[in-house]
């Protein structure tokens, strides 16, 4: 890459923010939408008498936004649960179908949130396949550590990881078009653009809007700090495991389509804090975690594409 590629991009905005205004501008963004084939598949299957929790539980795992919504609606006062539930199918069972029914009606498209900008095409399919793809991977990496899941967390942070780049889309449009005009070397760099521009990266804006809507610390802390786990002060795992995914992912040219960064080379994510905090440094350790993630990424295409 020639040192003039990577040149920042001007941007005619007031920025960075003030905390103040940045928090004042996520709260104002409205609910999350989900993608229409989700919407249709989770109707039918809800209005069937032979439909099964897991059935309905698996398609809502497909969309981010209408995860993010059923767990807040779940974990909400309203429902008063001692614990979070962090499960989708025990929050579909929770709330009832009739209640998952009129979740999925009152949805928007996901590509509806684009018409709230200023008429410029934003790639929400490749943010969405993304996201799918950095769940898949990160519930595959986590599977390969000593940590025991028994919820969906492990897929859920990473499906939500870049919820904060849908809030941008809405609260910082300008600010957003100059960071997709830029290129960079790793998505870290994407990152650090970002704080430069609006003053927040986009994982602290998505945890912010996540922690507002009452999801579990746990994946509030994952979103924010996985482009640095190493800088979590809980639940680094979770972290971590979401920044290798997404250098997994990258390296199979499965892109957010919201930024632009250089392609990820074979092994890449071996050097990266995640995976220190992953796998340590027993060489052993290394290339049994190493195998489970190249076995990983060859069915990954056939996952998302059973998934799409």
């Amino acid at each position: 890459m020639s040192p003039a590629a990577s040149v920042p991009v001007p941007c005619a905005c007031a920025a960075p923010y003030s905390e103040d205004e940045i928090k004042r501008r996520i709260v104002a963004c409205p609910k999350l939408a989900s993608l229409q084939s989700v919407n249709r598949e989770l109707n039918a299957l809800v209005r069937s008498e032979r439909s099964v929790l897991s059935q309905i539980a698996e398609v809502i795992r497909r969309d981010p936004s209408l995860a993010a919504r059923l767990l807040r609606m779940v974990n909400s006062v309203y429902f008063g649960l001692s614990t979070h539930v962090n499960n989708i199918e025990e929050a579909v069972f929770f709330l009832g179908l009739r209640q998952v029914r009129e979740l999925a009606m009152a949805t928007p498209v996901l590509e509806e949130l684009g018409r709230l900008q200023s008429g410029r095409p934003l790639p929400w399919r490749d943010l969405w396949t993304h996201s799918i793809g950095t769940a898949i991977m990160t519930r595959e990496i986590l599977s390969s550590t000593a940590l025991h899941i028994d919820d969906d967390t492990d897929y859920l942070v990473g499906l939500l990881h870049n919820v904060g780049k849908i809030i941008m889309a809405y609260a910082f449009p300008d600010e957003l078009q100059a960071i997709i005009a830029t290129r960079v070397h790793t998505p870290a760099d994407v990152a650090a653009r970002e704080r430069e521009i609006i003053g927040w990266d986009h994982g602290q804006i998505g945890a912010y809007y996540l922690g507002r809507h009452n999801l579990p610390d746990e994946i509030v802390m994952a979103v924010e700090h996985h482009d640095a786990p190493e800088k979590a002060p809980e639940h680094q795992f979770f972290a971590a495991a979401i920044q290798v995914a997404d250098y997994v992912v990258r390296h199979h040219a499965i892109h957010s389509g919201f930024e632009q960064v250089d392609s990820i080379p074979t092994d890449a994510w071996m050097s990266l804090p995640g995976w220190s905090i992953l796998y340590g440094n027993e060489d052993h350790e290394n290339e049994l975690a190493r195998a489970a993630i190249g076995n990983s990424l060859r069915r990954l295409p056939s996952m998302i594409e059973g998934l799409l």
